[in-house]
């Protein structure tokens, strides 16, 4: 690769093996890092190690966590009777920037993809079915993006927790179709959750 020394490579071949990170990234990456003094790379790769061993999932909504519950879950003045159930722990950073939502939320780690191989039993479903059954849920907001796997995923969880009788609705199309919900603006996520609808 571009007769790059061993280690150099394979320091640009780690960058490219993140998502999303093409070869020009990488080689950007790797260089700065290059540029760092020791001192601060020993830091960057503490930084690494920390956030490997530190972060888990909370134990109530499978969002990321440094303690067995999240700040949101453990917070007493979000309203716990309303769930907004997405598909990423990116969508609840984006959605929290909108700063209206009160409730609560539950990671589902993916969308239901038979193409993919992934099926309802390799999502954080029977969590949340579990927080149905165990605490006082009114309404479960599904806010999966609004793709051919989103759409399938938010009319397989309504079909399952309707029967519940718990309130299921979906957010309004102020999602462009196929657009993912972390890289929506405030506005539009707002206007999305504002209009949700029963599905």
């Amino acid at each position: 690769m571009d007769n790059l020394i061993k280690p150099l490579q394979d320091l640009v071949e780690k960058f490219r093996s993140l998502d999303g990170v093409g070869r020009k990234s990488a080689m950007k990456m790797a260089f700065s890092l290059l540029d760092m003094t020791t001192e601060e790379a020993c830091e960057f790769a503490q930084a690494i190690l920390d956030a490997k061993t530190q972060v888990g999932l909370c134990t109530i909504c499978q969002n990321l966590a440094s303690e067995a519950v999240c700040p949101i879950c453990a917070s007493d003045s979000r309203d716990h009777t309303t769930v907004c159930v997405v598909s990423d722990y990116q969508a609840v950073i984006a959605l929290e920037k909108v700063k209206e939502y009160k409730g609560v939320y539950h990671v589902l780690h993916g969308t239901i993809s038979p193409m993919k191989g992934i099926g309802p039993d390799k999502l954080k479903i029977k969590e949340l079915l579990a927080r149905i059954n165990n605490e006082d849920i009114k309404e479960v907001i599904v806010a999966t993006n609004t793709t051919v796997e989103g759409e399938a995923t938010a009319m397989y969880l309504s079909k399952i927790i309707k029967p519940l009788g718990v309130k299921v609705t979906r957010i309004a199309n102020g999602l462009p179709v196929g657009a993912d919900l972390e890289y929506a603006d405030s506005v539009t996520l707002f206007r999305a959750i504002q209009g949700r609808h029963d599905i």
